[in-house]
């Protein structure tokens, strides 16, 4: 049977940002043998929750917007682009779900940011370095990123692969300050950028990538093993057990 997994609309107001871009989320999870579950912005949290109660894991998809950077105690500087309210209410109620009951996350560009801003981590508001992050969504192989040796996504490589592979990029914001429990599993080795990050945890799947692997699913093998692992995780998934105090 398939594994359920929700994931949010990418912006609340920017239809043509979400018809761009939500299909290719939608088609790498299909390909993998996941049903997405796509949760209206829109909706009320009660709604939200009662949809949560069917599925095995949630996919933080990237947007065109910001991250408010008053979430994470900053002023916003003018290079910040504007935040989505309407996104950042629903990712809160999908991160809090999966980290109360363990569900795996799978978090990219803009989702990562978010997973990695949940845990108190913070951002750099607008990459100024020698590398362009964001050479647009037709480049597969933007620049190299480094994987930290012994990492979910170590693991995830090609069997003889190095630790070092092309990715593609679109973004000008990224992880500075490492959030709670979270380590940066890949870094871009020419700028020293933090371009993953994964949670400490043997048994809760929690990875997010600042590159696109829904859009190089049917070309790269690496991107369809980081789906594949999701997918192994959300099928693997068992409701928490609920600890009963006995007076």
């Amino acid at each position: 049977m398939s594994v359920h997994i929700a994931i949010p609309e990418p912006t609340s107001s920017d239809t043509a940002y979400n018809q761009r871009s939500l299909p290719q989320y939608l088609a790498a999870l299909h390909s993998a043998g996941m049903t997405p579950v796509v949760v209206p912005l829109h909706e009320r949290q009660d709604r939200v929750a009662r949809l949560l109660l069917g599925v095995q894991g949630i996919l933080l998809p990237g947007s065109g917007y910001d991250v408010d950077p008053e979430r994470y105690g900053e002023t916003r500087i003018a290079e910040c682009g504007e935040s989505d309210p309407g996104r950042a209410a629903v990712d809160e109620l999908l991160l809090q779900d999966a980290f109360n009951l363990h569900k795996p996350i799978l978090a990219i560009c803009h989702g990562a940011q978010t997973l990695n801003v949940w845990r108190n981590g913070t951002l750099v508001q607008d990459l100024q370095t020698q590398v362009n992050h964001s050479p647009g969504r037709g480049v597969a192989e933007a620049h190299s990123v480094r994987i930290a040796a012994g990492s979910r996504l170590a693991r995830l490589l090609p069997l003889g692969a190095r630790l070092e592979t092309q990715v593609n990029s679109s973004h000008h914001q990224a992880v500075k300050m490492v959030g709670d429990n979270l380590l940066a599993s890949a870094m871009s080795p020419e700028d020293g950028v933090v371009e993953a990050v994964e949670l400490d945890s043997l048994v809760h799947f929690a990875v997010g990538v600042q590159w696109h692997p829904e859009r190089t699913y049917t070309s790269s093998a690496f991107s369809r093993a980081i789906f594949a692992a999701f997918a192994q995780a959300a099928a693997a998934w068992q409701p928490r057990a609920v600890e009963i105090s006995v007076g």
